[in-house]
């Protein structure tokens, strides 16, 4: 087979988590032929079960993964950019704990923070007396009298997924979901992959120029049963488990928390109803596909937060548990948080045919980065586009001001006055200017048809499946969305129903069955 066979793609990529979705999109701007495949759902892996953060990473610097934390840092405001109705800024306090971290290596670490990462328009540190500050209220009297104030960024971790993915999509890459790939092999200058259809059953074989394996905690079982190639990495799993409460304190600022065993523990607002606290860090020898939060680590994150807070966080004030799977390069350390966060590849070209890249570890916060990296490792040129191009171009939904989130609100509002003020918030928040797509045509609330609870409504379920992907009830409340948390039983068997008549049957998903409130 000659190298100038056709093929159905020149990159076909395998998993929809952050690292698949922006290689597709990045690749698809550069005018390569892009497909990827995803056994489940788009971010229904690792990738919407993180602390919803765009962050350095400050903890790192202890492990000294300054390349990380720079690269980290430098991409926050990047990101906001281009995404600002799903990512804003936040503000953390970091309370000095006596006994642990003096307050002089604290300060040292957020000055380096401060100036590693190029930050232009986010604050910079500043110490607090927390005996008069607001953020002093809801901590323990007499215990924290001074801590640190430092920037950050709060995501939308699965939308940020699903916009890549509809960004790639819109510019000609083919998105498929519910397709696992089953095997590959090299026929000359091309990757011959079989892929089923997960609701079907039925199969049939794609063609690519060049493989990438972004299947995360799947990525050795991808490499080495399926495509048959020998990985030299390693991966290692470690175990991140969070607890979601009812709101615990009435500011908007967040907490890191520094614990006695060395790690930390970040306390989030969240949805604005509730407080979200994390992470943990263990190593997880089991299926990726059960892992679940247990009785040890919300224990531990209980005894956490209570540490701090006047008011102890216990068991029963729990409304909600989540646990992913971060697959990390294993780096040999001898701690799951000592783990490097960096993202790693592994390159098999085939003596110099079909190559095949897979990606080990990574974060939410460079993904943009990696497949930067990830395509000039294949030797894939920019195209008409500049290298870089994705840090400019909006995402869906962006392309205005990173301060305009309340004006866009305001205008569409007026636009559309039957909708109420905190549903339009809320889709402002999701969709950006697309918020207006979903309600355009209609003239009352009614017409937005079915209400399913929580201001979802059918028109915007329409959009999800139309534009989004989503194809059951699981895929529209925990992940375009988080609403399970607001939606009762009988709202979520309507919404079901409601897909079932529109999508057929629930998808088969073999994913931990977390997405539900307790």
């Amino acid at each position: 087979m000659s190298a100038d066979a056709p093929s159905d793609f020149d990159l076909l990529i395998i998993g929809g988590g952050v690292n698949g979705c922006g290689i597709a999109r990045d690749a698809a701007g550069r005018g390569l032929k892009v497909g990827l495949v995803e056994m489940n759902d788009l971010a229904s892996g690792t990738s919407s079960w993180s602390t919803k953060l765009i962050h350095g990473g400050l903890r790192y610097l202890e492990f000294y993964e300054f390349k990380l934390v720079h690269e980290a840092l430098a991409e926050r405001e990047t990101l906001w950019a281009i995404a600002p109705h799903i990512i804003h800024p936040l503000r953390f306090v970091l309370p000095h704990h006596k006994g642990l971290r003096p307050a002089w290596f604290l300060r040292l670490g957020l000055f380096l923070y401060d100036h590693l990462g190029g930050r232009k328009i986010l604050p910079g540190t500043k110490t607090l007396d927390l005996t008069r500050e607001a953020a002093g209220g809801p901590l323990k009297a007499g215990m924290f009298a001074k801590g640190f104030e430092y920037s950050d960024c709060a995501v939308d971790d699965a939308r940020l997924v699903v916009l890549n993915a509809r960004d790639a999509a819109d510019r000609g890459a083919t998105i498929r979901t519910r397709t696992k790939m089953v095997g590959a092999r090299r026929e000359g200058a091309l990757w011959r992959v079989d892929v089923e259809d997960v609701m079907t059953g039925a199969r049939e074989t794609l063609s690519a120029r060049m493989l990438v394996n972004a299947a995360g905690p799947w990525v050795a079982e991808v490499l080495g049963q399926r495509v048959g190639a020998d990985a030299k990495a390693r991966v290692r799993l470690v175990q991140g488990s969070h607890i979601v409460v009812r709101r615990l304190y009435e500011h908007d600022r967040c907490y890191i928390f520094q614990t006695g065993d060395g790690r930390i523990v970040f306390s989030i607002p969240y949805l604005d109803a509730y407080t979200l606290i994390g992470t943990t860090d263990r190593d997880y020898p089991g299926d990726p596909a059960k892992v679940a939060c247990t009785d040890e680590e919300i224990d531990y994150l209980c005894a956490a937060a209570s540490e701090y807070f006047t008011k102890p966080v216990r068991r029963e004030d729990i409304v909600w548990t989540y646990s992913g799977v971060r697959p990390l390069y294993d780096d040999g350390a001898s701690e799951a948080r000592a783990a490097t966060r960096d993202y790693v590849f592994e390159l098999d070209d085939g003596a110099g045919k079909a190559p095949v890249l897979s990606i080990f570890g990574g974060k939410i916060t460079t993904y943009r980065r990696l497949a930067m990296s990830a395509l000039a490792k294949l030797g894939l040129g920019a195209g008409d586009k500049p290298k870089d191009w994705t840090a400019h171009d909006p995402l869906p939904g962006g392309g205005f001001p990173i301060d305009g989130v309340e004006r866009l609100t305001q205008r569409l509002g007026a636009a559309f006055p039957f909708v109420a003020p905190a549903h339009m918030a809320r889709l402002v928040r999701a969709y950006g200017v697309n918020a207006a797509a979903i309600v355009a045509g209609a003239k009352s609330a009614d017409d937005l048809g079915e209400h399913f609870g929580a201001t979802l409504t059918a028109a915007e379920v329409n959009y999800l499946i139309e534009r989004e992907w989503a194809r059951s009830a699981e895929d529209v409340l925990w992940r375009r969305s988080k609403l399970g948390l607001s939606i009762g039983a009988e709202g979520r068997a309507r919404l079901a129903a409601f897909m079932a008549a529109r999508c057929g049957p629930p998808p088969p998903d073999t994913i931990p069955d977390q997405g539900r409130a307790a």
